[in-house]
């Protein structure tokens, strides 16, 4: 913490001695006494705000507050355990494991009181061996990093350093919310898709203040900066509000830019009438109404769930055959069976076709259900799931930007999806997600809401871009009907002619696609058609620039820019720009980078 009189803080920079609580110093924490929601009748004292206030300390288990520099379990950090409550989920969990071998012994053993015997003793087994893991597994928070130990035969203590957290999600699949039990899981941006802490399964009053305290615990702390430099890496600013719209967790919720209430928004205030929030800064940013679920099947992933469920059973039917007594013979008796019945093969393909709409936006309202946005204590929370109900966090001084992605199908519709860019995130197509399918006009003022606005107009790429789109989309069905018309197959060749017409509206389609803007804060490229995806990226995540041209282009007089990001996909390209245009974009970004490559006019 920085002395009185060391440093001029930046007038942007809220000190955080007075803007966090959580980081007084030790004279100052010894003073703490509890807020009004904390003091019982006839108390009084130097009131601190209680829950839901500015200023309110983390809650421990049991709706304790917690002090600064403690943790709610104990100054020293003990060591606890799961709930064993998970001792009820996991032989139930263990059940599909077991189920083949169990079904294995039974049948070699006859059924016999034996085969039964042996089966009672593996079930027994796994049980015993639950036990053994809840027993010999403990966790405790130590000072600013997060200890995880496992002491059987031998002890493996694995340390998580808080600093090194990038997002804590909490779900609760439908086993463990009949429990009122929950899994944590820590996101240490260590790639792979996987997090490199778990605890399953804690209460779900011990997950959220855990959650609370990890988050408290980190040590984010200012550092001075010139004036008028960008924000360092690992400093947090509430910048003022712009044109409207303010910035981490200064604006009205659901409004748009000039104030008005958007449709389908939840405003911060309605949202925290009637209830208490543990979290000083809470607010609701954006919350999907259920009517706009039946934009669900327009996504073409739902679209295709009755074949994957086909595929998983026949997949299924596959792996238990021997089991079932299912040879090769009886295969192709089915098979034999189906081709003599075409009629009844075409009703189910029609079946399979008119149930993917219905299929996909039962999967899509499960998956998405009271898809809910909010900012609580430096994070961006995105909650939602029907049967697994499922918290994700990201952290906002690392979100370095948004994409909005649609396809034809939801292109006609006006509705997108809306994905944050965040540097050091893991499995980023899942849990980057800040909104489903919505209306595009509600994710563009939530992103502006939760990110930062972008209203600057695309700029349109050069005629070249438009031939290039039109000659990839017919010329290669032209061949295919050439080459179909001379081996005489005149109904492909047909068929190659009537997808080269329909090249046409495509190419059309990709050209209009392309664009590029600057507004002096954020740039924004996109590109795409059949998935049509729109990057808005802040300056100072750009780490490099890769122009790059192809023997075409170059005939064409194109070439394509790319911004590398050290966040997101890496890297995001202004495809077909023109040759100057291009260098010209990227010069606008960063001058001082690309300025001393380009030749002075006067040589």
């Amino acid at each position: 913490m920085t002395e009185p009189g060391s440093a001029q803080p930046d007038p942007r920079q809220p000190d955080p001695a007075q803007s966090d609580p959580r980081q007084l110093g030790p004279a100052q924490s010894d003073s703490w006494r509890p807020g009004p929601a904390q003091q019982g009748p006839g108390q009084s004292g130097t009131a601190q705000p209680g829950p839901g206030q500015p200023g309110a300390w983390p809650s421990g288990p049991g709706g304790l507050p917690v002090r600064p520099g403690a943790t709610p379990y104990g100054e020293a950090g003990a060591a606890r355990r799961l709930s064993p409550r998970v001792l009820l989920i996991d032989p139930i969990r263990m059940l599909p494991t077991l189920l083949l071998p169990l079904a294995g012994v039974l049948v070699a053993g006859g059924f016999s009181p034996a085969s039964f015997g042996w089966a009672a003793l593996g079930v027994g087994g796994s049980v015993v061996y639950a036990v053994v893991r809840w027993a010999t597994f403990t966790y405790r928070v130590s000072g600013d990093r997060l200890e995880l130990t496992r002491a059987l035969i031998s002890r493996s203590v694995r340390t998580i350093p808080l600093e090194r957290v990038r997002g804590i999600d909490i779900t609760t699949p439908p086993l463990h919310r009949l429990l009122r039990l929950a899994v944590l899981k820590l996101d240490t941006g260590a790639g792979g898709g996987e997090q490199e802490g778990e605890l399953d399964a804690l209460t779900v009053e011990e997950a959220e203040s855990l959650r609370a305290v990890l988050l408290a615990r980190r040590s984010v702390t200012p550092r001075p900066r010139p004036e008028g430099s960008a924000a360092a890496e690992g400093t947090a600013v509430d910048a003022p509000a712009q044109d409207g719209v303010a910035r981490d967790g200064i604006a009205l919720d659901g409004a748009s830019k000039d104030g008005t209430p958007r449709d389908g928004a939840i405003s911060a205030r309605g949202a925290a009438a009637g209830r208490t929030s543990g979290h000083h800064d809470e607010r609701i940013i954006g919350r999907v109404p259920r009517s706009w679920l039946r934009y669900g099947p327009l996504s073409g992933a739902y679209l295709l769930t009755p074949f994957a469920l086909i595929a998983g059973a026949v997949g299924l039917v596959f792996q238990v055959g021997g089991e079932l007594r299912v040879d090769a013979r009886k295969a192709r008796a089915v098979f034999t069976w189906v081709e003599g019945h075409p009629a009844l093969l075409v009703a189910g393909v029609v079946l399979l076709i008119l149930a993917m709409p219905v299929v996909g936006g039962i999967m899509y309202a499960v998956f998405n259900w009271d898809f809910t946005l909010r900012t609580r204590d430096g994070y961006l929370v995105a909650e939602r799931g029907l049967v697994t109900r499922r918290a994700v966090s990201l952290e906002r001084r690392r979100i370095r930007g948004y994409e909005l992605v649609d396809g034809l199908i939801e292109r006609r519709f006006k509705v997108v999806r809306l994905w944050a860019v965040v540097t050091g995130l893991g499995d980023s197509e899942t849990r980057g997600q800040l909104l489903p399918v919505t209306p595009r006009t509600y994710a563009v003022d939530v992103a502006s809401d939760a990110i930062g606005p972008f209203a600057t107009p695309l700029r349109p790429h050069p005629s070249q871009a438009r031939r290039r789109r039109l000659f990839r989309a017919v010329t290669p069905w032209l061949v295919v009907a050439a080459a179909m018309f001379l081996l005489g197959w005149e109904v492909a060749a047909s068929a190659a002619l009537v997808l080269a017409l329909l090249g046409i509206p495509l190419g059309l389609d990709r050209y209009r696609s392309l664009g590029h803007a600057y507004d002096g804060t954020r740039l924004s490229v996109r590109n795409g058609s059949l998935r049509r995806g729109q990057a808005v990226v802040e300056r100072r995540a750009i780490v490099g620039w890769t122009l790059r041209q192809t023997v075409f282009q170059r005939m064409s007089g194109v070439l394509t820019v790319v911004a590398g990001v050290g966040a997101g996909t890496g890297g995001y390209p202004a495809v077909d720009t023109g040759e100057a245009q291009g260098v010209e974009f990227a010069a606008e970004v960063t001058p001082d980078w690309i300025g001393p490559f380009l030749a002075s006019p006067n040589r």
